[in-house]
C-alpha cells in the first residue's frame, strides 16, 4: 500500500509544473517515509495534492484582508493533513528539496485575488 501511495503521489507531481504540487507532493513524501501506515489515506481516490491546495485556498480566504490572503507554513500543511483526514501535527515533518530541485523559498504563500 505505501509503494501505491508514494507512486500516486509522484505520478501526480511529474504531470503537474506547478511548483507547489510538488512542494506538497514532496511534503506527502517525507510524511509517508515516518507514517507508512497512513498510505491508505492518500490512496482515498478522490483526494489529491491539487484539490488539497484548493482546500488550502479556502481556508486562506477565511482570512483575508482586502484582496490578500496568505497562510502560514504550518497553517497551510496542517490544511493539508486535514484534507486527507491525516491527524497528527503536521510541524513534525519539514518538507525536504528532492536533490533535482533548488529551493528558493522557505515559505509557502499564496496571493488570492478575489472579486469585489
Amino acid at each position: 500500500m505505501l509503494k501505491k501511495a508514494q507512486t500516486k503521489i509522484k505520478d501526480e507531481m511529474k504531470k503537474d509544473n506547478n511548483p507547489y504540487v510538488k512542494l506538497i507532493g514532496q511534503f506527502l513524501l517525507d510524511h509517508l517515509t515516518h507514517n507508512p501506515e497512513e498510505a491508505e489515506k492518500i490512496l482515498v481516490k478522490s483526494k489529491t495534492i491539487k484539490g488539497s491546495l484548493a482546500s488550502m485556498r479556502k481556508e486562506a480566504e477565511k482570512k483575508k484582508v482586502g484582496n490578500m490572503a496568505v497562510l502560514t507554513d504550518e497553517e497551510g500543511f496542517a490544511t493539508v493533513f486535514d484534507y486527507f483526514e491525516i491527524a497528527g501535527n503536521p510541524k513534525a515533518v519539514t518538507p525536504t528539496v528532492p536533490a533535482n530541485q533548488e529551493s528558493t523559498e522557505t515559505d509557502l504563500v499564496f496571493n488570492v485575488t478575489l472579486g469585489g
